[in-house]
């Protein structure tokens, strides 16, 4: 090597010895003693850079280049030194040929950012990018006789921007709501067909059964023929099966299979991946994704991630393709329970119809007839069934109402109309029951520029149903009833000063059978359609409601008509229904009946079989108060009524009757509640309570007898079933205030008979030579003697059979176990579950040798057994008869054990200390 060489190449790295060591003189470029000194320049500069530099001098486009470029050429190194860049990058040179020639004709400078070419330097037609600079390199007389090559490598950058491009594409893509499953497989492969240089083909099999179906695959006819329709999870073709169970798969040799050109230049696609998609339930995929792979790039641990985030992806569109099919099944089911149950309303409430009419025409016919007068006491009785019959008609209409309007059935039956003298007349059909509630009625309707086309009737309703819910919740101040109109339409705003509305209610306020929660109101009843019946039928007029309101400062609802709404051409003739202004009428007498003194005034009691009786009533309905007040004090007891849980606290407060007999859904303080206070107070702990209601079932009356109330009655009940009940409340109330023992000490707790063991003839320790005698209530209560013990007990009663006993049994089974300081929810359990058992032994015990029935309460070994005895055979009821929750909420709260004898039956309930 020449001094001059050496000196040259020196700094040159790896690729600077090689070309220090290389003949020169055998290149074109000849010995390194004759370079020009511009081509020694040009070589310092490539070899000192440490950015890729590649230098083509003279007319054969000699190579000279650095170590960084020797990288990017890969298996062409070092050959590439000293050779025609022609022959070396033979397979771009269409590409790069244009560029060199251009910069070398013009002597500027050019940059290309992303330049794919094919190289060869892996052994495969590689795609490949670069970003490449060529300028010119000049010799000593300023001669363009060279190209200057700056480049790097982006295939990396391209390639990934590419894939997750792809990857973008599907997510948008399978994100869009599909008609099905198969609709979004359809859509992910058409996205992945837009992306061949990546993903060749495609095809997405899914799970069904022991199989998987090809749901969807790229658009190529070659791809479906070669491809399987329907794959099992034993074939082994396409590694389909392996990915089914969880593991990717790889398959080559596909032109034995597939002939499909792929990748920028066309090659054979060669391998292809079978992937698993995954799902929840780990080790059992959704389904398949087979991909194949580009002839163009190598299969490195990149390119399987992105496959295997493709498989991810195509999952999870598949995922929440099945998830929003299975809610659309879901809705449609709804919707047809809707339009099922829509249907129903409908078709019962014209159902309803016939039977009130027969109802109310006569009780009508009754109350005009002037040759049979009613008397005082029958009239009241006939004029209370008739507005509660009116009633009921307005609850029938408006849910016929309703249900039209949400099956799209309802129509307006358009007519010109005096709006605003129409509205001043329904308004002032409450003007009487406003002021008799302290409350002034202001009516500002003055009259519209012109008639206006309007159902006259489904106006009424929306009017009578806005005033009656501002006189329900005003307790103070006024409403107010404005109509105006302006250039674009008619507005009617009922405004009131009443407790208003907070905020989170009020996106609710409007929603079907929506009721606030826990606020004042004058009375508890409605259905909770009122103000959606409202929102749809201004709507079915071609208008809108909207409410404003504050909590503490009143509410106003405003109603906005368009004049294109109400100019539309009469679709009614003839003269107005007769009946407009009825409903209004109606919805007035009941708001009526909630301004009713509850203050309770005292019935004179009479004479009776529990003289001095006081009983107090709770219920917030006037005629449902009136009724039990009538029928209470024709049985000679003293009766108050109050209409809802707060006043009679307040009455109780004052004088402590000797029963309660309360509603449950009231307003302010409901029955559940005030049975929770009276529980609570020391004064009012034994104070008989009996629950009406009209909410039947096992859940509403454990709930509450749970709470300590002693008897729950539930709608519609006979007079003679609530007296009766009444009766046995007072009669076993006042027997335990005139027999009642002293209370135990602590540790001690009273013991009485087994009722097995009496009647396998042993007496016991409790009665022996004593025997009890009966009570007034039919209860006879054994001698009570002391245990040191409190887990030893051992107690019985005695009760007639008949259904009012069960009051009494639960009081005196709630007082022995509440002596034993057992946890408060067992001794609730026991007494419920006990209570249950000694309903059905009056119930289904039939020709009883003895009309009685024997309750035992044993407490042993951390156990406590509670026995029901009856001594009659047992009766099976029809199914019809039975409400089927006896041996249900027995078994909710006790483990239950039944054994029938030839004289009569025994349930035993036991728990757990």
């Amino acid at each position: 090597m020449t001094r001059a060489a050496r000196e040259l190449f020196v700094d040159g790295g790896g690729t600077g010895r090689l070309m220090a060591a290389l003949d020169w003189g055998s290149t074109p470029l000849g010995g390194v003693d004759t370079w020009s000194q511009s081509l020694r320049a040009a070589v310092r500069i490539v070899l000192s850079s440490r950015y890729p530099m590649l230098l083509l001098w003279g007319p054969r486009f000699t190579q000279l280049y650095n170590d960084a470029y020797s990288a990017l050429i890969g298996d062409k190194h070092p050959g590439a030194l000293g050779d025609d860049v022609r022959v070396t990058l033979a397979e771009g040179w269409d590409v790069l040929a244009p560029l060199i020639e251009e910069a070398m004709a013009t002597g500027v400078a050019s940059w290309v950012p992303a330049l794919q070419l094919l190289l060869e330097r892996s052994g495969y037609r590689e795609e490949a990018y670069f970003s490449v600079s060529h300028a010119p390199a000049r010799d000593d007389d300023g001669r363009t006789v060279g190209i200057f090559t700056v480049c790097s490598e982006v295939t990396e950058q391209v390639v990934s921007q590419r894939r997750m491009r792809l990857l973008r594409d599907l997510a948008v893509r399978g994100g869009d709501a599909a008609p099905d499953v198969d609709g979004t497989c359809t859509r992910l492969a058409d996205t992945i067909s837009g992306h061949p240089l990546d993903v060749p083909f495609a095809a997405v099999y899914l799970r069904e059964g022991d199989r998987l179906r090809r749901a969807a695959c790229t658009d190529d006819e070659r791809v479906r023929a070669a491809l399987p329709a329907v794959a099992s999870d034993d074939d082994a073709v396409w590694g389909i099966a392996t990915a089914a169970g969880g593991s990717a798969a790889e398959t080559s040799g596909l032109p034995a299979r597939l002939t499909l050109p792929a990748g920028p230049w066309g090659d054979p696609v060669v391998t292809a991946l079978a992937l698993p998609l995954p799902s929840a339930e780990a080790g059992q995929p959704l389904g398949v994704l087979v991909a194949g792979v580009s002839p163009s790039r190598a299969l490195d641990e990149s390119y399987r991630s992105f496959y295997e985030l493709l498989a991810q992806q195509v999952a999870v569109a598949v995922r929440n393709a099945r998830a929003y099919e299975e809610e659309r099944r879901r809705a449609e089911a709804l919707a047809e329970l809707d339009r099922v149950k829509t249907s129903f309303f409908t078709n019962v409430s014209h159902e309803f119809r016939t039977p009130l009419t027969l109802m109310l025409g006569p009780l009508a016919d009754a109350l005009d007839d002037e040759e049979e007068r009613l008397s005082g006491r029958q009239r009241e009785r006939v004029e209370t069934a008739q507005r509660n019959a009116t009633r009921l008609l307005g609850l029938v209409n408006n849910l016929l109402t309703f249900a039209s309007v949400e099956a799209g059935r309802a129509r307006s039956d358009t007519r010109r109309v005096d709006l605003a003298a129409l509205t001043g007349e329904l308004a002032s059909v409450f003007r009487s029951a406003v002021e008799r509630a302290g409350l002034r009625l202001e009516v500002n309707c003055p009259p519209l520029p012109r008639p206006v086309t309007i159902d006259p009737v489904n106006w009424e309703r929306i009017v009578t149903n806005l005033l009656s819910n501002a006189l329900k919740y005003t307790f103070v101040g006024r409403i107010t009833v404005e109509l105006h109109a302006d250039e674009t339409g008619v507005r009617l705003t009922v405004a009131d000063t009443g407790i208003g509305i907070s905020d989170a209610e009020l996106p609710r306020l409007f929603d079907r059978f929506h009721r606030v929660p826990g606020v004042r109101s004058r009375s508890h009843e409605g259905t909770g359609i009122g103000l959606a019946l409202v929102r749809e039928l201004a709507r079915l007029e071609g208008g809108d409601v909207r409410v404003h309101s504050r909590a503490g400062s009143g509410t106003a609802f405003t109603l906005t008509l368009p004049w294109t709404a109400l100019d539309r051409p009469a679709t009614a003739t003839g003269p107005a229904d007769g009946t407009v202004g009825a409903e209004a009428r109606g919805a007035a007498r009941e708001a009526a009946g909630w301004l009713a003194d509850s203050a309770g005034t005292p019935v004179p009691a009479l004479p009776g079989d529990v003289t001095g009786a006081r009983i107090l009533v709770v219920d917030d309905n006037v005629d449902m108060r009136g009724y039990l007040v009538r029928i209470l004090s024709d049985q000679g007891w003293l009766v108050r009524a109050v209409g809802d849980g707060r006043q009679a606290l307040e009455a109780i407060r004052h004088e402590t009757p000797d029963l309660v007999l309360t509603d449950v859904m009231m307003p302010q303080v409901d029955g559940f509640e005030l049975v929770r206070r009276l529980r609570r107070d020391p004064a009012t702990g034994a104070l008989p309570v009996l629950v009406l209601s009209a909410r039947a079932g096992a859940e509403a009356s454990v709930e509450g007898l749970a709470l300590g109330a002693d008897d729950y009655v539930v709608k519609p009940f006979t007079a003679a079933e609530l007296i009766a009940r009444i009766r046995a409340a007072l009669s076993g109330a006042r027997l335990r205030q005139v027999t009642a023992p002293a209370p135990p000490s602590r540790g001690a707790v009273s013991s009485y008979a087994d009722p097995e063991r009496e009647e396998a003839g042993g007496a016991t320790t409790a009665n022996a030579g004593q025997p009890a005698a009966p009570a007034r209530d039919g209860v006879r209560r054994p001698d009570v003697s002391r245990r040191e013990a409190v887990r030893a007990v051992d107690s019985s009663w005695t009760y007639r059979s008949e259904p009012a006993s069960a009051a009494s049994m639960r009081r005196d089974l709630r007082a022995a176990l509440a002596a034993l300081e057992a946890d408060p929810e067992l001794v609730q359990g026991l007494v419920t579950a006990a209570s249950e058992a000694m309903n059905n032994a009056v119930e289904h015990a039939q020709h009883p040798s003895r009309p009685e029935v024997r309750v035992g309460l044993r407490v042993d070994g951390g156990r406590v057994r509670v026995t029901v005895r009856d001594f009659g055979t047992w009766r099976d009821r029809r199914p019809s008869m039975d409400r089927g929750r006896g041996a249900t909420v027995m078994n909710a709260c006790a483990d239950v054990r039944l054994v029938c004898h030839a004289d009569g039956t025994t349930v035993t309930l036991e728990r757990s200390v």
